[in-house]
């Protein structure tokens, strides 16, 4: 809902405060100042103008956004004091409870029906505050308490105000009831300030896209981070323009602020509706406080919002089946990858290669090992995938050593650079064989880690240390099935075991590749610069006293294979369902499923894999 609410936000906010240039004057004719069409086709193209500058980001105007907003209050606090006061002073009685009260004893049915567009008055507000990470508790509540909430009660109050003295000025009292020479100055900060919420709302649905694309309940998109100061500002390239046609198209489908209120209405109150709904949860599982008192907090709020609810669904034929069939669709779209990701994983899980296996290979794993090492790419965070099988079957040479990388989303905003690498063993030591599993919250940022092969040698070089160093694993940072130990980001700076000796160096002066490979990589700038920051560190054992002989070995080993050269392998896989499966699992793996994993990203690109460095492992997966 709040990813359909990204769609209607910048539709209702610039097409409510274009039509400014098309209201009535104050005498009362009917002149225009221009059309519905002209009105409609400058709001296209302040939308277009908007989204095309997404990939700027936002930090290079947010300086203005505070300022804009601030205005925006002391205007309408202005205005709405100044109607109060010249027609009618006695609406300020409308604070009394009495007055609701009179007033569904009075309307009854038609009272309740009206609730659907009275919610549009306090709709909009959320946008001001999309990024709620941004700020502490206490700042939110006290710009809501004492600058958001009043300005905005001053302002319908002065409208009633003016109402009740102009009754025929009913669709433009905003803007009918502003004083002629302030007309424009208005005009002008109510245009910037929807841009400034509509821009708030989209950043909003990036970020909601992003987290739910790390959970693994979204397609792999594009994320670029736009700001390398300003934390959590990324623009999604696919998801811009996906939302720039579907609010262009409803801004000209609707081109009414009527209609399209009715569903932004519906949109904001099922957001408010599920959100007191997992409230109540919250208050349960994180606070532990007792069931009874999140039910008195449910059935509280849930009164109040179920009349707004029920009423904004009165408008579903007017335009309210928008927003429920918005979200149907990224709903479904949500479902069938999340159905189609854990499947593939379960298969994963179910077909990896055994231990013992991998035992009756011996240390040569019954192949070449060849001068290098291979990054083996996999969901796994145990156990061997089957491409690896695949590959060794097909593929008479392999990496004389070998690392299984798995990165894991976990279910927490972030993970601390202390806690971001677990590095394990596979198999006996003579294998050369270790795994790496890379954890990030939802809400980490992945830059381009150029030094990222420089990070996992150094942890995996720490790890040797450390096993050699406890050799009974007795260490609480150790697992139980795999030894495993983590190894901070801050602790691999400061390697012990390894010492970077030299930096800056040319890929000619380290890479022991043939000049036909250095001449695939010159072939594509972009990949030859990024494969020359990789390859610019250069590491040597540290000298230290009392250092055990085959950890020095284990160690000259990593070195020789990290400066031979690394490749990067993974799955290139199709996911099928079986035969015997329901049409409708057909239909979500064969089609629907294929077809999402046809139009998103590779995973490739998605983990910043240099395409001069991979090699992929063509599977079928039959779930």
């Amino acid at each position: 809902m709040v990813i359909g609410d990204g769609v209607l936000t910048p539709a209702i906010s610039v097409l409510s405060a274009i039509s400014g240039l098309r209201i009535s004057d104050k005498t009362g004719s009917t002149n225009e100042k221009l059309s519905d069409g002209v009105v409609l086709l400058i709001s296209c193209a302040i939308l277009v103008g908007l989204f095309a500058l997404q990939h700027y980001g936002t930090h290079k105007v947010a300086f203005l956004f505070a300022p804009i907003v601030v205005i925006w209050l002391i205007s309408i606090f202005a205005i709405g004091l100044y109607n109060t006061i010249y027609w009618n002073p006695s609406i300020l009685r409308a604070i009394s409870p009495y007055y609701i009260v009179k007033f569904f004893r009075r309307t009854g049915k038609d009272g309740w029906i009206s609730l659907g567009g009275v919610i549009l008055s306090i709709t909009g507000t959320e946008a001001l505050f999309a990024d709620l990470g941004h700020f502490t508790a206490l700042s939110i509540r006290l710009a809501f308490a004492f600058v958001v909430y009043p300005c905005l009660v001053l302002q319908y109050m002065g409208q009633a105000a003016f109402l009740s003295k102009n009754p025929s000025a009913i669709q433009t009292s905003f803007y009918d009831s502003i004083p002629d020479p302030l007309f424009w100055p208005i005009f002008v900060i109510a245009t910037l300030a929807a841009i400034v919420g509509s821009q708030a709302i989209i950043t909003a649905t990036f970020s909601i896209i992003k987290q739910c694309h790390s959970l693994g309940c979204f397609p792999r998109v594009k994320v670029v981070h736009t700001s390398s100061d300003i934390y959590g500002q990324i623009y999604i390239p696919e998801i811009n323009w996906i939302l720039m046609v579907l609010c262009l198209a409803i801004t000209i489908g609707f081109h009414s602020t009527t209609l399209i209120g009715n569903a932004y209405g519906i949109a904001c109150m099922a957001v408010m509706f599920i959100t007191t709904w997992l409230m109540a949860l919250v208050i349960v599982f994180v606070w532990q406080k007792s069931i009874l008192l999140a039910l008195v907090f449910l059935l509280f709020f849930w009164s109040i919002e179920g009349a707004y609810i029920s009423a904004s669904l009165t408008k579903f034929p007017q335009g309210g089946w928008v927003p429920i069939v918005l979200s149907v669709v990224v709903m479904l779209i949500m479902y069938v990858w999340h159905y189609g990701f854990c499947n593939k994983y379960n298969f994963d899980m179910q077909n990896k290669v055994s231990l013992r296996w991998l035992l009756d290979l011996g240390a040569s794993l019954g192949i070449v090992r060849v001068p290098g090492i291979g990054l083996i790419y996999s969901e796994l965070a145990t156990g061997v995938p089957a491409i690896f099988s695949h590959f060794v079957t097909n593929l008479p040479a392999f990496h004389q050593v070998l690392v299984f990388v798995c990165v894991k989303s976990v279910p927490v905003p972030y993970v601390l650079q202390e806690e971001r690498f677990l590095i394990g063993r596979v198999g006996p030591r003579s294998y050369r064989m270790y795994r790496c599993i890379i954890r990030y919250g939802y809400g980490d940022i992945r830059g381009d880690n150029c030094d990222f092969e420089s990070q996992v040698i150094q942890s995996i070089a720490e790890f040797i240390q450390l096993e050699a160093d406890d050799p009974e694993c007795s260490s609480g940072s150790w697992s139980s099935d795999e030894r495993m130990a983590v190894i901070g980001a801050r602790a691999v700076q400061s390697s012990s075991s390894l010492m970077v000796i030299e930096q800056d160096e040319s890929i000619a002066a380290m890479s022991t590749v043939s000049a036909t490979i250095e001449n695939l990589h010159s072939a594509d700038e972009h990949d030859d610069e990024e494969i020359g920051m990789r390859r610019r560190v250069r590491f040597q054992v540290a000298e230290r006293s009392g250092m055990d002989a085959c950890v020095r070995d284990e160690l000259m080993e990593l070195i020789e294979a990290k400066e031979a050269g690394v490749a990067y392998i993974m799955g290139h896989s199709r996911i099928k369902a079986r035969r015997s499966s329901s049409l409708l699992k057909k239909l979500g793996i064969d089609v629907g499923y294929s077809f999402l994993r046809k139009c998103c990203r590779g995973p490739a690109v998605a983990l910043n894999i240099p395409h001069v460095s991979l090699v992929e492992v063509g599977m079928i997966y039959y779930v």
